[in-house]
């Protein structure tokens, strides 16, 4: 089985910064688009952002981070990153990466030989 692995949450102020890290040490992501996903408590989980396989072009942010959150990848490293800037209380979940069908307005979680299930995740807590 192939384990995605999120890294990089936290705790942090409102107005903070952090930088969450998906990598796989057993399988190449370089051919798949990726995304990241978030569930906070009492909520379903929901799509954040997601990016191409091949040029890692960004195809899709939630509203609710638009202008606040970056999605890269680095194919040479095996990685994918997610850098969240002027973080907000609601911001707060615990944050998965994934393989997905993504477009320009969506994106969809899909199983393949590298990511078949959700992993541990990494907890983010925006709290004073």
């Amino acid at each position: 089985q192939v384990v995605l692995e999120e890294s990089g949450g936290g705790l942090v102020q409102p107005g903070g910064s952090l930088r969450l890290s998906c990598a796989a040490s057993s399988a190449s992501l370089a051919y798949y688009d990726l995304g990241w996903f978030r569930q906070a408590p009492g909520k379903e989980r929901e799509g954040v952002s997601c990016i191409n396989n091949s040029n890692g072009t960004p195809y899709y942010y939630i509203d609710s981070v638009k202008g606040r959150f970056t999605i890269s990848r680095d194919n040479a490293k095996n990685a994918m990153f997610l850098q969240m800037n002027s973080l907000k209380p609601e911001d707060t979940a615990v944050y998965y990466c994934a393989t997905v069908v993504c477009g320009d307005d969506t994106m969809a979680v899909v199983a393949t030989a590298v990511s078949q299930s959700w992993g541990q995740g990494t907890q983010v807590t925006v709290s004073s």
